[in-house]
């Protein structure tokens, strides 16, 4: 990923929210054929430091299970907030009208080696620790336990376990950092107004800029 040093997070807390609260990811892995993808919600543990590991699992007549080249590594991408800029919002467009739309986003990429684990207990453990966070902030969360037993089962029957141990994590927050002062203050009201779905949440990302270093 290109990623000029004034885009670059590299605080490792920062990316960890991010995986965290959009846990989506795009799995990128090498098969017999070439580059494949799949999009599967990863539940990440801060263990082991400093990258720590993402669980998930796919279904079994995925062909990731059978067509993987185990030598190469894997890559689980995670898109955070994003939003088009308008170059009409820089204050410096009524200056010289030098100015170009770019888009804003926040993005992690993990690196690892792909694990499959085709064990029903693991299977569940990971389902219940994915299943809680993302039921976390609902008034009457859903347990796997709120299911029948020989339902779930069944279904966990059907899919198997996936572990990605993060050797490489490298984050871009692209949130207006090369624009002057005037120009970013401008960007956070045109953001504030604009309606997009992430039109808020990016014009907070820019008034924070990328979080300092965190030690590894």
């Amino acid at each position: 990923m290109y990623t000029p040093t004034h885009f670059e997070q590299p605080n490792i807390e920062a990316l960890h929210e991010l995986i965290r609260s959009r846990p989506l990811a795009t799995l990128v892995t090498l098969s017999s054929t070439g580059i494949n993808s799949n999009h599967i919600p990863l539940h990440l543990s801060a263990q082991p430091a400093p990258f720590g590991t993402l669980q998930g699992h796919v279904a079994r007549a995925n062909p990731i299970l059978n067509d993987l080249n185990s030598e190469s590594e894997v890559l689980a991408i995670f898109h955070g907030p994003d939003a088009y800029i308008s170059p009409s919002w820089y204050a410096t467009k009524q200056e010289a009208g030098k100015v170009v739309p770019t888009w804003n986003y926040t993005v992690v990429h993990a690196y690892g080696s792909l694990r499959i684990i085709d064990d029903a207990a693991w299977v569940r453990h990971q389902l219940e620790a994915l299943t809680n966070h993302n039921e976390a902030a609902f008034p009457e969360p859903w347990a796997v336990s709120d299911a029948p037993h020989d339902f779930t089962e069944k279904l966990i029957e059907a899919i198997v376990g996936v572990e990605i141990v993060i050797t490489r994590l490298d984050g871009k927050w692209k949130v207006s950092q090369n624009q002057p002062d005037k120009n970013q203050a401008s960007v956070i009201q045109g953001l504030s107004e604009s309606g997009q779905s992430d039109g808020l949440t990016m014009a907070e990302l820019v008034k924070a800029g990328v979080k300092p270093s965190s030690s590894i």
